[in-house]
């Protein structure tokens, strides 16, 4: 396989982020199993075909997420550094495998249920409703700082219990953390604001510990497995990977969806002559925009050849959802956005055993939020080039700066 007229990229850049998908056509075409160089000049292998994602999502026995059981000692010594107190994250639902996940995931499940969720409803259309109002006053508005973000922010940390002074900063934090995954050295860079929040996160739960709520956090402490309590390491990075989760993939849906509807304005009109159609724009818009850009490394734990390409035992491995779901051989006219699309098998929420446990969130927050916001701003535009448009950099999630509207 000839991959020598492949231009050279940085896929976590903000450039890059831009327009990727011409990228990924062409590695579809000529190198589905492309060898890379990621920040932290980590040798990654990028999955593009559909087929060969869903494969790798479901194959449980040759990619794993704990990099310990694929690594050797001598490979995982080269890996970036990771300051001891980072450490207990390493143990998030997206990086473990086998029974310690299931066990885990279950217990996530016994304090995230439908009913929460769907108890977070009102508090939704209230929100959306209120923010709303505020950019009609103003006759304008920064639609990723102004609505995307306080949505999905309030509301996973109304469920955790994150108190409301504090929604802020922990936006800031985890921004700052994500956005340096995208540059070599983004470890060292993003320490005062992983110290931060580590610290905070700690004292939250032990807050929790001596004065319970009717919060995850609180149900977390309290949930109990065959006579076990989760340790303070596991809640810590199960908090984490929720508020990340919980929030951050909905803020870029909710941006990067309304971005795409106002770039297709036929679309628009659609969805609001019949609002109807909302979950099924909601599923189209997240096929068409994949706020996760790439599923989060897995580890090949042996050799696997793949198209003629041999990935050796230890490789990290990046499944594409975005050119995944711009497939051409499972998606008719993939690069067009169709909110009445009806085969649409997208993998934005992963697959297999990782599956997105926030997903029903995420979709919950999505319709109400964006169907509010075509009903309710019959003028909404943006306000300014589309390529003025920056995008954050960093790898993982694929989301705007700033999406200025007119309203």
């Amino acid at each position: 396989m000839n991959t020598t007229s492949l231009p050279t990229v940085n896929i976590g850049s903000s450039e890059f982020k831009k327009n990727p998908y011409p990228f990924y056509a062409r590695l579809r075409a000529e190198a589905p199993v492309y060898q890379t160089v990621v920040p932290g000049k980590i040798t990654a292998w990028l999955i593009t075909r559909y087929d060969d994602v869903v494969s790798v999502l479901k194959d449980d026995q040759h990619f794993v997420k704990d990099y310990k059981a694929a690594l050797t000692p001598e490979q995982i010594k080269k890996l970036p550094w990771v300051p001891p107190m980072f450490r207990p994250l390493e143990q998030n639902l997206l990086a473990i495998d086998g029974e310690y996940h299931i066990k885990m995931r279950g217990l996530v499940h016994k304090a995230f249920t439908p009913k929460r969720i769907e108890e977070m409803r009102a508090m939704a259309e209230a929100l959306s409703n209120e923010l709303i109002d505020a950019a009609v006053k103003r006759g304008s508005m920064d639609l990723m700082r102004d609505y995307a973000l306080p949505i999905p922010l309030t509301i996973i940390s109304k469920m955790l219990g994150v108190p409301q002074r504090d929604q802020d900063k922990f936006h800031r934090w985890i921004k700052k953390l994500l956005d340096l995954s995208g540059s070599d050295g983004g470890q060292l860079l993003g320490l005062p604001a992983g110290i931060a929040m580590m610290h905070y996160l700690r004292r939250l739960i032990e807050d929790r510990r001596r004065n319970p709520q009717d919060d995850l956090i609180t149900a977390l402490v309290q949930v109990e497995e065959d006579g076990q309590m989760l340790t303070p390491d596991e809640i810590v990075s199960m908090v984490f990977i929720l508020l990340v989760a919980g929030h951050e993939t909905t803020v870029n849906l909710i941006g990067s969806g309304s971005l795409a509807l106002m770039e297709n304005p036929d679309q628009m009109r659609l969805l609001r002559q019949q609002p109807e159609l909302i979950k099924s724009a909601i599923e189209e818009l997240v096929r068409y925009v994949s706020p996760v850009e790439q599923a989060t490394e897995r580890w090949a734990i042996e050799d696997v050849t793949m198209h003629g390409v041999t990935i050796p035992k230890g490789g990290q491995v990046l499944a594409v959802l975005a050119s995944a779901n711009r497939d051409e051989t499972h998606f008719e006219n993939p690069d067009r956005l169709d909110i009445t699309r009806q085969e649409n098998k997208h993998i934005s929420f992963g697959l297999g055993v990782h599956y997105c446990v926030g997903a029903p969130l995420a979709r919950l927050e999505g319709q109400i939020a964006i169907n509010m916001l075509v009903q309710r701003l019959p003028d909404l535009r943006l306000a300014t080039r589309p390529d003025a448009l920056k995008w954050r950099p960093g790898m993982t999630v694929r989301g705007l700066e700033a999406l200025p509207v007119a309203v």
